[in-house]
């Protein structure tokens, strides 16, 4: 086995047993970084001293029979938006270009304290806004699969550093799809749990010194190689905080033990008019057909149990209100931010362009107002009861992450042409993903096969609201049918 494919929880497991050292795993990451993260450009900064340092003292523990915890001398990264003490955190963000924090992130602290030896920090797009990976400080995140293709965003870095052998785990965020979307455009594995199930304290955006304004849509994804990293991350991360007092104290959910053959699923290869690319839907359609014998009931839906439209505005109109106070005025940022917002608004299928309808934006951010952003609150509770009315009686969602895998690099917002249609950017990347952030359920990605391109291609496994370990268990099954995990030749 090559180390650096291994899992974290199998890292974890060799190091307690002394098959190998913490020093030796750290090095051999180290390496791989070293020799092919100039192609890629997934970490943006490196922690090489203190990560050897942390690795010898791992290694001494295990000599004098200690044990950390579950992730023992394992090496990890973790999206440049989650604050590390003592190491540069920037955010992608030219403003925090020196800033180097003195406490962590909770959840950062958390895996430290199970044992986590932290490489460096992966990169991102600017503040965690795009549907690809680039800012000023560090330059473009490119697929590991093909350079020339992006690895996604926001958090391109992270998937890529999974899928390229640069980390065991990574953490990233998601907002509209910005772990969802990287893990299948790099054919990783990732988890989005229920809103406000992981605290986001410590997290940028906000920018340091900003009150904490983004209350709803943004979650702690992590990436991994592997489910059951996914499960072991969740469990390490969940719990309340004090620096983050609305995060409720909902324990995990205790799993009843299901065969496939005891499992009811929804799935979907469309919704209406947002027709993925052939492929995908192909990948989709085969992975049913491969279910269908085990599972006990399968229906296929064709749109969400909502109006998809309305859907979009509220998204939209909640994630402008969520994000305007969240840094400070930056004429620098907004002057980048309006010609993609242009090219949205005006650029592809005129249909699609008034379903996804991103020019809602520009008045909420000029005029945000608290009686708006209540009104908006509630039209989100009534989408969220409908969405738990609506799988109440299924156990699991299937359906596309995006309606692309991943494209040739490009201005952010321009168009992308999928089976000879001009469809908008945000549309493209964030309408399969973004709906779950508006209605808070949690979602796991799985690898399910590769386009003609050899491109990946990923999907949603969507579950119930606070119940991700049940999630989790089923994913697990369904990825030992359809699952498609391999690694790019670099």
């Amino acid at each position: 086995m090559d180390i650096v494919f291994a899992t974290a929880s199998q890292l974890g497991r060799m190091i307690r047993d002394r098959e190998v050292c913490a020093t030796e795993v750290v090095k051999a990451y180290l390496e791989q970084i070293e020799r092919y993260n100039y192609k890629i450009n997934a970490i943006a900064t490196i922690n090489r001293e203190q990560a050897l340092k942390k690795a010898q003292e791992a290694d001494a523990a295990i000599a004098r029979g200690e044990n950390w915890g579950a992730l023992h001398g394992v090496p990890i990264t973790l999206k440049d938006t989650f604050e590390t003490d003592g190491l540069l955190t920037t955010a992608g963000y030219k403003p925090l270009k020196n800033h180097i924090p003195s406490q962590d992130a909770t959840v950062v602290a958390r895996l430290r304290q199970a044992g986590a030896i932290v490489l460096g920090k992966s990169n991102l797009a600017e503040m965690a806004s795009d549907f690809q990976s680039t800012n000023e400080l560090f330059g473009r995140v490119n697929n590991p699969w093909n350079a020339d293709y992006t690895a996604g965003g926001s958090s391109g870095g992270s998937a890529a550093a999974i899928a390229a052998g640069f980390s065991a785990l990574d953490l990233g965020n998601d907002c509209s799809g910005s772990t969802r979307q990287p893990a299948h455009f790099c054919g990783v594995y990732a988890l989005m749990p229920t809103d406000r199930r992981v605290s986001t304290a410590g997290h940028i955006p906000e920018a340091p010194e900003m009150p904490k304004c983004i209350r709803q849509l943004m979650t702690v994804g992590s990436f991994a190689r592997s489910i059951e990293d996914l499960r072991l991350c969740l469990t390490l991360t969940i719990g309340s905080d004090p620096r983050q007092p609305d995060v409720p104290p909902v324990p995990l959910d205790t799993v009843e033990e299901k065969d496939l053959s005891d499992i009811r699923l929804v799935w979907s290869d469309s919704w209406l008019q947002m027709s993925p690319a052939i492929e995908i839907k192909n990948a989709i359609n085969l992975a049913v057909d491969k279910l269908k014998p085990a599972c006990v009931e399968i229906e296929q839906w064709t749109s969400p149990p909502f109006d998809l439209h309305s859907a979009f505005q509220v998204c939209n109109q909640l994630t402008a209100l969520n994000f305007v106070y969240s840094q400070p005025a930056d004429f620098d940022a907004a002057k980048k931010s309006l010609p993609a917002m242009f090219r949205e608004a005006t650029q592809g299928d005129k249909e699609l362009r008034d379903l996804s309808n991103l020019s809602q934006f520009l008045p909420v951010l000029l005029n945000p107002t608290l009686k708006h952003y209540f009104e908006i609150l509630t039209q989100r509770d009534r989408f969220i009861a409908q969405m738990d009315e609506a799988l109440d009686p299924w156990d699991v969602w299937l359906c596309p992450v995006a309606m692309t895998t991943a494209f040739t690099h490009r201005p952010k917002g321009a168009v992308i042409k999928i089976e000879g249609r001009e469809v908008p950017y945000f549309l493209a990347n964030g309408g399969y993903t973004m709906l779950f952030n508006l209605t808070g359920h949690p979602v796991v990605v799985i690898p399910i096969g590769h386009s003609k391109a050899g491109l990946p291609i990923g999907m949603q496994i969507v579950g119930k609201r606070w119940r991700e370990m049940e999630l989790l268990a089923i994913a697990e099954k369904i990825d030992c049918i359809v699952g498609n995990l391999s690694h790019p030749s670099l």
